[in-house]
């Protein structure tokens, strides 16, 4: 294979079956290609995010891109990776290390299952942005903030039913976080949504990054460590979560949607 041609397999991720939960491209690499490039790539796949990796002595780097920006963290991105390593790349270990933006990141392989070890991010009280407020047909009943805006609300069918003024949520650039709205679940611990202003994909189907705060949150609220969460997108999504003190413990499945090769000129 030139240098100029390059594997890419599409992953959908939290999920055992395909057309469901969030999928995600995954490219490795031989070396780090320019950012441009990187965005260029991230653009044509199209999907919410795209991973590319390098493999670095006895682990891997890892950058997650949208069509718009490198991402900090990428939760179904790096559970795609993991996946895609084990069941595509001849990955042999039991876990695998990932260096990131957002330092090390392990996923350990548990069967059907893939457990991601994430960092905690407990949300702190907060205000939100007056068009972001104006926006919402329905008010949350508490408003918390880490890297994402977390919208706490009574009950799921508020989840279910609300309704966003995309116009008015688009006129503030909150880069890299977005909105995330929850509540308690009715067959789940809690559930979810999660929306990106001026975003090519207003509403990320299923969000890993964003149980870094949001496992902190239910499982103090809640007075128990080991949750359900369900993300309520059309494509929906389930995980498994455990809040283990300063790290959050994130477990789903994975499937393979395609693979196939990408052949750059530039």
């Amino acid at each position: 294979m030139n240098k100029n041609t390059l594997q890419i397999f599409q992953i959908d991720a939290f999920t055992s079956e395909v057309f469901k939960g969030n999928p995600a491209c995954v490219m490795p690499l031989e070396q780090w290609l320019p950012d441009d490039i990187l965005l260029n790539i991230a653009k044509e796949n199209n999907v919410s995010e795209t991973a590319f990796f390098i493999k670095k002595d006895d682990h891997f780097y890892l950058r997650w891109f949208t069509p718009e920006i490198e991402m900090d963290l990428c939760g179904h991105a790096t559970l795609a990776t993991a996946y895609c390593l084990k069941n595509h790349l001849n990955f042999k270990n039991d876990s695998v290390k990932f260096d990131s933006m957002s330092g090390e990141l392990i996923v350990k392989y548990k069967g059907d299952y893939l457990q991601m070890d994430f960092p905690h991010r407990k949300p702190k009280k907060s205000e939100l942005p007056q068009n972001i407020m104006d926006s919402l047909s329905i008010k949350p009943s508490e408003i918390l903030k880490s890297r994402d805006y977390v919208l706490v609300y009574e009950n799921e069918d508020q989840i279910k039913n609300i309704q966003i003024d995309k116009e008015l949520f688009d006129k503030k650039n909150i880069d890299p976080g977005g909105v995330v709205i929850t509540s308690l679940g009715d067959h789940a611990d809690f559930v979810s949504r999660y929306f990106v202003p001026q975003c090519s994909f207003f509403e990320d189907p299923v969000t890993g990054s964003t149980h870094c705060s949001l496992v902190p949150y239910w499982s103090e609220r809640l007075k128990k460590n080991k949750l359900k969460s369900i993300q309520l997108s059309e494509r929906g999504g389930e995980m498994i979560c455990e809040d283990v003190g300063n790290r959050v413990l994130i477990d789903g499945k994975a499937v393979t949607y395609s693979d196939g090769y990408v052949h750059l000129k530039y």
